[in-house]
């Protein structure tokens, strides 16, 4: 089973890989022309809620999903695409998931950016490390020889460099900025979202027939890095507010990113790609419902429990 898992070659079409580049590009840039020097300074006078957020999602994280990797003992390809989606940063769509659910949109905005930025350094560092460091996930790197180094690269230009166009954006030409933020996120998303509707119908047979096995660890997986954020905001003596955003901000990965790295890297590797694309649909599946739990539900079911 191992070995058919990891045989199993993904289609994404012609220009696949140049349609995801593209995409998550536009959509960081979106991203970026909200952001202005003030959400910084804010930061810098109370920084508590931003280290928080970069422990659980860089720290905390990673360290917790190696763990579960060593208990559970998985396929060292899906071993590895867990690692690959803990190292990347939160997803564009946490902002939008922390608003709804009442959280602090300010600091999931700050902590997006942040980690962004830190991700150009970070990813590859988080997931060469840790996937070194357990031997069937080691043996893999050093089949396939990743070069760190373009790693670097595809990170920065996907990730930095679209981040750092769009805040200059937004500082130097601050009106058309605010005028075109909604449209061009927007377009991302759904250009993104065309994409991966694309890239599922094309393997919509592999889908059914190997998603059955990453289910439950996704899952797993996803509770862990939401009640750990949010535990480690408690710890911190943080406001409801800013514990659920780091939640959210922790659970809601880039899994786009992770997808990008693993066709450019990783020959669509069977059991990574299964990780990746099964996160991607699953942290939108439970940021809905943890956004309405927070938001409404969770006095609807109080409500209900004191009436019954």
């Amino acid at each position: 089973m191992n070995e058919t898992i990891d045989a199993l070659q993904l289609n994404i079409g012609g220009g696949g890989l140049m349609v995801m580049n593209i995409s998550l590009a536009i959509i960081m840039f979106g991203i970026a022309l909200e952001l202005k020097i003030s959400h910084f300074k804010a930061i810098a006078k109370q920084p508590k809620g931003v280290i928080t957020g970069f422990i659980s999602q860089f720290l905390f994280l990673p360290a917790i999903t190696f763990v579960l990797i060593w208990l559970l003992e998985p396929y060292p390809s899906f071993a590895l695409g867990m690692m690959m989606v803990a190292a990347c940063p939160g997803g564009n769509i946490s902002n939008f998931f922390s608003q709804l659910a009442g959280g602090n949109t300010a600091l999931s905005i700050s902590l997006t950016a942040i980690a962004t930025l830190l991700a150009v350094l970070a990813t590859p560092l988080n997931f060469t490390f840790w996937a070194s460091l357990y031997p069937p996930t080691a043996d893999i790197l050093r089949e396939i020889q990743v070069d760190l180094f373009q790693v670097f690269q595809i990170v920065g230009l996907i990730l930095g460099i679209p981040l750092i166009l769009g805040m200059l954006a937004s500082h130097y030409a601050e009106n058309y900025a605010l005028q075109w933020t909604s449209w061009i996120k927007r377009f991302g998303i759904v250009f993104f979202g065309s994409f991966v509707i694309v890239a599922f119908s094309l393997n919509f047979e592999h889908f059914l027939g190997y998603v059955h096995l990453v289910i439950g660890l996704v899952f797993l997986h996803n509770l862990l890095a939401l009640l750990g954020g949010y535990s480690l905001g408690k710890l911190s003596n943080l406001p409801a507010p800013d514990c659920k955003s780091i939640a959210i901000e922790t659970g809601i990965q880039n899994s786009g990113l992770g997808l990008l790295l693993i066709f450019s890297f990783f020959g669509s590797l069977g059991g990574m790609a299964l990780i990746a694309a099964w996160w991607g649909i699953w942290h939108i599946i439970i940021g809905f419902i943890m956004s309405w739990y927070w938001s409404t539900g969770k006095s609807s079911i109080k409500k209900l429990f004191s009436n019954a």
